[in-house]
């Protein structure tokens, strides 16, 4: 790789300026680096993107336990139907259904609980499965998980062609637009069919290790939502996902500081102030009537039943989801309500009720194969008698552990594991006494009705590339590509029996996210100790050993996971990811090109690939293949990226600036971009344009710290040195030392000598 050399003012040598690549569009969040400069001649390296029922049964079923009533009646729900309308669908993740102000929560929410006025609140709505894509996926299809085939947020892909909300929407010319808050939604997971735009830049992740999702918060979702309808003069669809809520809770001030003891509380009230905007300029368009549906894709545990986050239990805390509806024109509800009239409904619906009531309400047919009803025309007895699928895979799938599959028949729940359950939640809403050995006849009938929806079982699941497993990793949503095939399982498999294990993992992920690295080690350490067949700890483990600077240690790791745990894609792939950064090209490429081999490998994968070929001196091969990530999404900022920095290695100013630009056309916020167009502009003596540059990156993002370092040295060589020293001081402050110990010793002596 061509390194330029120049002096910085009294400061010896300097590094040519590094660029730096993460994939905003697909999995990144690792700053990949390149090999570690020689100790004789300090450098600065080139960065890359790491990876950047029968009828009969029904009745017998309801003869034998009618569902109590207590508290709201079943409102119906009065739509004004015309296909002159627009739809707004907000999926606010993660949030439980007890949350909101309007259902007795903590969070102060009064958009939301204004919204609720004006409409319908649903008090016994449920999703059917307990992780972001499958339950998503559900909603825009109006199909059960076993039915559309995502079962998990990694190894499933919509399938082309999948009739959803959206592209019946765009076939009808409305103007469709999806605003997307969290990585789980991420375009290449396919929901992306049917938008016009498909808005899913998100930030960059630090490192491989940072065990937090790629998110936007939700002001920063709702921004672009709100210029697009701004933009509208037609009719439209409108799908606005935020994020907030789910782990970590992090709610920004004054919400941090008012919810102290409730940090989840405040990043709903966060959330509900963040989408107010939103809600109000919705409530202002007169020249047709909008429907406007809020839900949630699950709830949070928050420590219900031993679980601290979601993806492992079914349980209400979980399982059950707010649901709000209303139709709104020119600033009040398109039906006005008559004083005191209830505006909450106990009837029990479903998420895969949502597209048949937007239908309805356009006054257009559902198609064939919907198993939900519109909300408008059901009836209690309906409601209480059809059931409910519901699921929850993602440990059977990533950890062997026993699949879970349920069934809800009006108050009644029948969740099926090897120790199974069965609760009456009129009477026991925090499902706290299972019924299953004194009610055997309820059980059975509801073991029928389970049967009768015929779920299957997961399917082929495709191999995920490294960076992908890296974003989703952050609840242990994913340990590798493991479908379990076994025929039986015993109590030892039942999660209940297993839930000491998450509890590990999630205590390792909040200790790294406390600022405690080696103590998440020694969680993990002693997590490989006690499951030497979990390849999920083995890659945490790594994980936190390579942001400890225990590089060797971290393949070692890996090493081990694929000689003692099952034979894992990804872990091979990360293999190679971390021998490639350790210089061991030649071993890390043979892995990197199986990698891309594999039926269903993405772009990720490419990318990786794509990185260790120009490490290897082999810059030509390295944009050939970032070329063919274009081939799959033309307007992917990181292969831009890195064909820019390719063609800067090999020391083409001007296709490396064009290609920057390009990056930059496509995600004016893409740090990584900014980086690389400043290391490009001070090759060809452009200094200013080099400072401009790294100031955009810096300003962009305060933990791209390649663009730190370029611009504090490049102020320096400016004998700018009063603003250089406040640069290089926030340098040697902020820069992670496993990564950057060197660069922080060398700008350490280069303060001592810098004139003041």
């Amino acid at each position: 790789m061509t390194r330029s050399k120049k002096r910085a003012p009294g400061a010896g040598t300097s590094r040519p300026a590094r660029t730096a690549g993460r994939n905003a569009a697909t999995p990144g969040g690792g700053d990949a680096g390149a090999a570690p400069p020689s100790p004789r001649t300090p450098a600065r390296r080139w960065a890359w993107l790491a990876l950047a029922a029968g009828a009969l049964l029904a009745g017998v079923v309801v003869a034998m336990w009618l569902p109590r009533r207590s508290g709201p009646a079943d409102t119906p729900l009065d739509l004004v139907r015309t296909a002159d309308q627009n739809v707004l669908l907000v999926t606010i993740d993660t949030l439980r259904a007890d949350a909101l102000g309007c259902y007795g929560g903590r969070a102060a929410t009064p958009a939301l609980d204004r919204l609720a006025a004006d409409g319908i609140r649903y008090d016994f709505a449920h999703a059917h499965a307990v992780v972001t894509l499958p339950s998503h996926t559900s909603i825009l299809t109006g199909l059960y998980p076993f039915a559309h085939g995502i079962r998990d947020n990694a190894g499933f892909r919509v399938a082309p062609g999948t009739t959803t909300l959206a592209t019946v929407l765009k076939a009808r010319s409305y103007a469709t637009g999806a605003f997307i808050g969290g990585f789980p939604l991420d375009a290449q997971f396919g929901l992306d069919a049917g938008f016009d735009v498909y808005d899913d830049q998100l930030p960059e992740v630090r490192g491989p290790a940072d065990f937090a999702m790629a998110e936007r918060p939700a002001n920063a979702v709702v921004a672009p939502a709100l210029a697009w309808l701004r933009q509208q003069r037609g009719r439209w669809f409108a799908w606005v996902h935020v994020y907030d809520p789910h782990a970590p809770t992090r709610p920004p001030e004054p919400y941090a500081s008012q919810y102290a003891s409730d940090l989840y509380a405040g990043e709903v009230a966060f959330t509900d102030a963040s989408l107010a905007p939103l809600l109000d300029h919705v409530r202002q368009i007169s020249d047709r009537p909008t429907l406007v549906v809020v839900t949630s894709d699950h709830g949070e545990a928050l420590g219900d039943h031993g679980e601290a986050t979601h993806g492992i239990f079914a349980y209400e805390s979980t399982l059950r989801v707010p649901l709000i509806v209303a139709q709104l024109r020119g600033g009040r509800p398109v039906r006005e309500h008559s004083p005191g009239a209830p505006r909450v409904s106990a009837l029990a619906v479903q998420h895969v009720d949502l597209v048949p009531t937007a239908l309805d309400a356009l006054d257009l047919p559902a198609w064939p194969g919907l198993p939900g009803r519109s909300l408008a025309g059901l009836r209690r007895e309906d409601a209480d008698t059809r059931g409910a699928y519901f699921e929850a895979l993602s440990a059977s799938l990533n950890r062997g552990w026993a699949p879970l599959h349920g069934v809800l028949v009006g108050r009644e729940k029948y969740v099926d594991l090897p120790l199974p359950e069965l609760y009456d939640l009129g009477a026991d809403p925090r499902e706290e006494r299972n019924l299953e050995s004194r009610a055997v006849p309820r059980r059975q009938a509801l073991e029928t009705r389970l049967r009768e929806f015929g779920p299957t079982g997961p399917g082929e699941r495709r191999a995920e590339d490294a960076e992908t497993q890296e974003r989703l990793r952050s609840l242990g949503y994913v340990s590798g590509t493991r479908s379990s095939t076994r025929k039986a399982y015993t109590a030892q498999d039942d999660p209940k029996r297993l839930i000491a294990v998450d509890q590990a993992i999630q205590r390792g992920i909040a200790l790294f996210q406390d600022g405690k690295p080696g103590e998440a080690e020694a969680v993990y350490r002693r997590l490989v100790a006690e499951r030497p067949d979990m390849t999920l700890a083995y890659e945490h483990l790594a994980f936190l050993q390579w942001e400890l600077g225990q590089r060797q240690a971290a393949i070692a790791t890996l090493r081990t996971a694929m000689a003692k745990a099952a034979q894992d894609p990804e872990v091979e792939s990360r293999l190679g990811i971390y021998l490639s950064e350790t210089g061991a090209v030649a071993e890390a490429l043979p892995l990197l090109e199986r990698a891309v081999q594999r039926p269903g490998s993405g772009v990720d994968a490419l990318n990786t690939l794509g990185i260790a070929y120009a490490r290897a001196g082999q810059p030509e091969r390295s944009i050939e293949v970032f070329r063919r990530i274009l081939a799959i999404d033309p307007r992917n900022a990181m292969a831009l990226q890195n064909i820019g920095s390719a063609h800067l290695q090999a020391g083409r100013l001007a296709p490396a600036i064009e290609a920057f630009n390009a990056a930059l056309a496509v995600n004016p916020s893409w740090a990584p971009a900014w980086n690389g167009l400043g290391a490009a502009e001070v090759q060809r003596g452009n200094r200013p344009a080099a400072i401009a540059a790294w100031r955009r990156a810096v300003d962009l993002d305060p933990s791209n710290f390649d663009a730190l370092f370029n611009l504090a040295t490049e102020l320096a060589n400016a004998r700018q040195f009063a603003e250089a020293r406040r640069y290089l001081e926030r340098f040697v402050q902020t820069a992670p030392p496993a990564e950057y110990g060197q660069d922080i010793q060398n700008v350490r002596a280069m303060l001592v000598r810098l004139p003041r």
